[in-house]
């Protein structure tokens, strides 16, 4: 809920439209809880120091745990009022604050950020193109790129206990043995036929000597 007095009617009617879509966007991971117009349906904080934000984002775990808050801004009501008594309020919260102002609009908030000090989780921008409205991410602070999405699973760490396996190596097969293994055919039939070519060998060799007796 913006604290400026008068908005015009027209862009109260597309602030609450915006907070729709926002609502509509979020809530696949998400419980979001809205607070268009005057209505106070979620707030934030204790006491007389309790806001209400535009969107409060909830887990959609059993203890609903705030996860975010978010503001949307019109033309009229990017300035120092709202800066002061509703950006830097909800900056200094334990969850992160986001913020959506016109594309038009976005130098001026940036300008108030850094004037007052305010740490804004996200910084989006909103333009309308036809029927359709388009959000667009220009802004995040450090922290909030360090802080792993909600949705993703945290990787695993290694155990040191479990060292990484190696492969076995591959089992060294015995030499094949030689002894007792008939040699080839081929140094059979030739060993088998050496003694008789030397006795034939040696018989014509006497052979002339006989006839000359």
């Amino acid at each position: 809920m913006s604290p400026i007095l008068v908005r015009p009617v027209r862009e109260q009617l597309e602030h609450d439209r915006i907070i729709r879509l926002l609502q509509a966007r979020t809530k696949r991971r998400h419980d979001a809880v809205i607070n268009p117009g005057a209505e106070q349906n979620a707030g934030v904080g204790t006491g007389t120091r309790t806001v209400y934000p535009d969107l409060v984002l909830y887990s959609t775990e059993r203890g609903r745990k705030l996860q975010s808050v978010v503001e949307v801004e019109t033309g009229e009501s990017v300035n120092h009022l709202e800066a002061l008594a509703q950006w830097a309020h909800l900056a200094r919260l334990k969850v992160p604050f986001h913020l959506y102002v016109p594309a038009p609009a976005i130098d001026v908030a940036r300008r108030l950020a850094s004037e007052y000090r305010i740490e804004v989780g996200e910084l989006w921008i909103y333009d309308n193109i036809g029927d359709q409205v388009r959000f667009t991410l220009v802004q995040r602070s450090p922290e909030a790129a360090r802080r792993p999405a909600a949705s993703a699973p945290a990787p695993r760490a290694a155990s040191a206990r479990t060292p990484a396996r190696r492969k076995a190596p591959a089992p060294v097969r015995p030499a094949a043995k030689t002894a007792g293994k008939r040699a080839p055919a081929g140094r059979a039939r030739n060993a088998r036929k050496a003694p008789v070519r030397k006795l034939a060998k040696a018989m014509r060799r006497k052979g002339p000597a006989q006839k000359r007796k």
